[in-house]
């Protein structure tokens, strides 16, 4: 038996902000070490492996992708790169787990997978829907014909961030704008309860300055006669709230992409119950843990088939806006 079938993988990150301190955590809480990891900037590096006891540091990160020492990597740097690290890290023969947005576009994505079977390796976006113990209860919960068919799903998702349009919220060169950053969380709940995946769509946008997408609403629908509307800002603050309204009761959730209880309303009889299950905080303890089983599996358990139909609806999207990143012109 290898040494990651015993003890895990053996993990290397690229980046060392917010999400790979958490990846760190997460790691540390499973009683697990990150083994490697790898910035543009070395002294960040240097000083995220000492804070997290990481054993390696890249003096160039791309020597993470041929480390015979790594069997997976995390991607955590901005949108617009992650394609480029993942061909490498394919090719490299690493398993690959990677930030959302996963991909710029579906074309990028559908590239990813390819390559990904080509090269006998797992492949998976860090979507904390598909991996909080909450959302397996609920779907269990909507899939027992309880509270009758779901029939409408509204989900926001807003904050205000300042007008500063060097910020990779309003950068159009880091792949800015709200729907590769807040409107994939929506989706990936929409898609997550609604069956099969919506065909009709109807969106309007407000760009900001730079030309991104700022402020965002869309309408779908399916086959089925199942409806969602989604409304995103990234400069007015909403609640990250969710509704999934069914012919029999309805369900709500705050704080949707890392819920840990859910508050369920029975129309019938008016009762309400909460459903608690996981943790908020072990959001990424739960990604990881799943993405570790699909590796042992040899099976893709990571929902990519939402992943990418989720793509497919942010880039028709963005078609309908005209709004293209550099990479993509």
């Amino acid at each position: 038996m290898s040494e990651w079938k015993k003890n895990g993988l053996r993990w290397a990150v690229l980046g060392t902000g917010v999400i790979a301190r958490e990846m760190a955590q997460a790691l540390r809480k499973s009683g697990k070490k990150l083994y490697a990891v790898g910035n543009r900037t070395h002294a960040k590096a240097v000083a995220f492996a000492e804070e997290y006891g990481v054993e390696k540091v890249y003096g160039d990160f791309n020597e993470m992708f041929a480390d015979p020492e790594v069997d997976a990597v995390y991607i955590t740097t901005p949108h617009n790169t992650h394609i480029e690290f993942m061909r490498k890290a394919i090719r490299g023969g690493k398993h690959v787990l990677v930030e959302k947005s996963i991909t710029l576009n579906t074309s990028e994505l559908k590239e990813a997978v390819d390559l990904a079977k080509k090269h006998h390796v797992i492949i998976g976006e860090a979507m904390t829907i598909y991996h909080m113990p909450l959302y397996g209860k609920l779907k269990e919960l909507t899939g027992s014909g309880g509270l009758g068919r779901v029939n409408m799903i509204t989900v926001n998702f807003g904050s205000f961030k300042e007008y500063d349009m060097k910020n990779r919220f309003f950068n159009r060169n880091l792949a800015g704008g709200a729907m590769l950053d807040i409107g994939v969380y929506a989706l990936s709940l929409i898609r997550w309860f609604m069956e099969p995946d919506p065909e009709r769509m109807v969106t309007d946008v407000r760009l900001a300055p730079t030309g991104v997408d700022e402020q965002a609403t869309m309408l779908l629908s399916n086959g089925e006669g199942q409806m969602a509307a989604a409304a995103l800002s990234l400069h007015s603050k909403q609640p990250k709230r969710a509704m999934i309204s069914c012919e029999k009761g309805y369900i709500e959730i705050m704080e949707f992409p890392r819920a840990q209880e859910a508050r369920i309303t029975d129309a019938v009889s008016g009762e309400v119950k909460t459903l608690r299950a996981g943790e908020y905080a072990d959001a990424l303890k739960y990604e990881l843990e799943d993405f570790e089983s699909a590796v042992r599996s040899g099976e893709n358990r990571l929902h990519l088939d939402y992943t990418l139909d989720v793509m497919e609806l942010m880039t028709r999207a963005r078609k309908a806006w005209g709004l293209a990143y550099p990479e993509e012109l």
